[in-house]
């Protein structure tokens, strides 16, 4: 009978198996996307990199995670950054009730002028 010989502790070993295939997968798709994005480096740096993930994938995964782990967070920030800078129209964004509130900022004193209007030069953009 095929289906008779499973067991709980089966069904866990499979269990535990997709999960940290899934989390391996995971990983593999943020080391790659960091390592594509990379500017500083080289293309044969990175080729290097691809060949180590490819050949020794989790000891792969790992060492660059351990050695690249801070860069990674400061790369991701900053793209994030950038993203936040070009795409200023984003849901929930209203020039015009940004502006109404650098009015009121300006009317209770807290804005000068000159401020005002680099920040209101800023929305528009």
């Amino acid at each position: 009978m095929l289906f008779g010989t499973s067991s709980y502790g089966n069904f866990l070993a499979d269990a535990f198996s997709i999960f940290f295939l899934v989390l391996w997968f995971w990983l593999l798709i943020t080391v790659i996307g960091d390592l594509w994005w990379r500017e500083d480096i080289s293309s044969s740096m990175k080729m290097v990199w691809a060949v180590a993930l490819i050949v020794l994938p989790y000891i792969g995964i790992f060492v660059y995670m351990i050695s690249q782990g801070a860069g990674m967070t400061r790369r991701r920030n900053e793209r994030l950054r950038r993203v936040r800078e070009q795409f200023p129209q984003a849901p929930g964004f209203s020039a015009a009730d940004e502006i109404a509130k650098l009015e009121r900022l300006k009317a209770d004193g807290l804005l000068s002028d000159a401020e005002y209007g680099r920040l209101r030069e800023r929305i528009v953009q």
